[in-house]
């Protein structure tokens, strides 16, 4: 879902400001039609490492590729459908005829902080330079962009097929290893991640106690602060991980991306 650039500094101190609620992130991603080397269309299998993403399809065809230690699934995507996985799941976006689906990202802040690892082969993900070298986009439009966005999701899919063949042969130990690889990549962005969190989500669901404190004691006073927000789009076609997204890159909504 995803470019890369230089690291910005993390929200202000205090909740952030109107958030989506629960402090979700949001966007729309219309899957790529590249083809695979498997011959499957579709977007660069990855992980999150602290969120649940969910997609809710709206339109066109397609499937999820999913990986966990139970094995290998793949979740048919068709309008109505929702589909969500947890953290460690590595997930593929298939395009099987126009799909478009919204994105809700637990934790807004987080993937756009680097809460995302591509499935690149091992020695990449050994070296924490060679992995921000695969992963970075040197633009965020134009040929270069789409070029180095396809090589990223290629490079991907050679690591995904591999772990996808182990657990097929019921062998769990390569995902277990590109999880332990995962995590060591992203450790160092924890602390970053941790304020996002206590600024947003954690500020957001604190915020629900007070009121309900508050309505214990038959309180209303909070709903004299009601509001009416709305936005659009920030980005109508960024390339993103499973396709052209379009991002609504607003305070307390979702944040700007710094890594990927």
């Amino acid at each position: 879902m995803v470019t890369m650039s230089a690291p910005q500094p993390g929200p202000p101190s205090g909740s952030l400001p109107e958030p989506l609620p629960g402090a979700v992130g949001l966007s729309h991603i219309s899957a790529y039609d590249w083809l695979a080397t498997d011959g499957v269309c579709g977007g660069s299998p990855h992980i999150h490492l602290a969120c649940t993403e969910a997609y809710v399809v709206t339109a066109g065809e397609g499937a999820v590729q999913t990986l966990t230690p139970e094995g290998f699934t793949e979740t048919p995507l068709e309008p109505g459908t929702i589909a969500w996985f947890t953290p460690g799941t590595v997930h593929r976006m298939v395009n099987g005829r126009d799909l478009r689906v919204t994105v809700l990202m637990q934790n807004s802040g987080l993937p756009e902080a680097g809460d995302a690892v591509f499935t690149f082969p091992p020695e990449i993900l050994a070296d924490p330079a060679r992995y921000a070298e695969a992963a970075a986009l040197p633009a965020r439009e134009g040929p270069e962009a789409e070029a180095a966005t396809r090589r990223r999701r290629d490079l991907a899919v050679e690591g995904y097929l591999v772990l996808r063949a182990a657990l097929r042969a019921g062998d769990a130990d390569p995902l277990r290893a590109f999880h332990e690889a995962a995590a060591r990549l992203v450790a160092p962005k924890v602390a970053l991640w941790r304020e996002r969190w206590r600024e947003g989500p954690l500020a957001a669901a604190e915020a629900t106690g007070r009121h309900l404190d508050a309505l214990a004691r038959a309180d209303g006073s909070h709903l004299a602060e009601a509001a009416v927000r709305s936005a659009g789009p920030t980005r109508q076609a960024g390339y993103g991980m499973c396709g052209r997204r379009q991002e609504y890159e607003l305070p307390g909504t979702t944040l700007p991306r710094t890594s990927g």
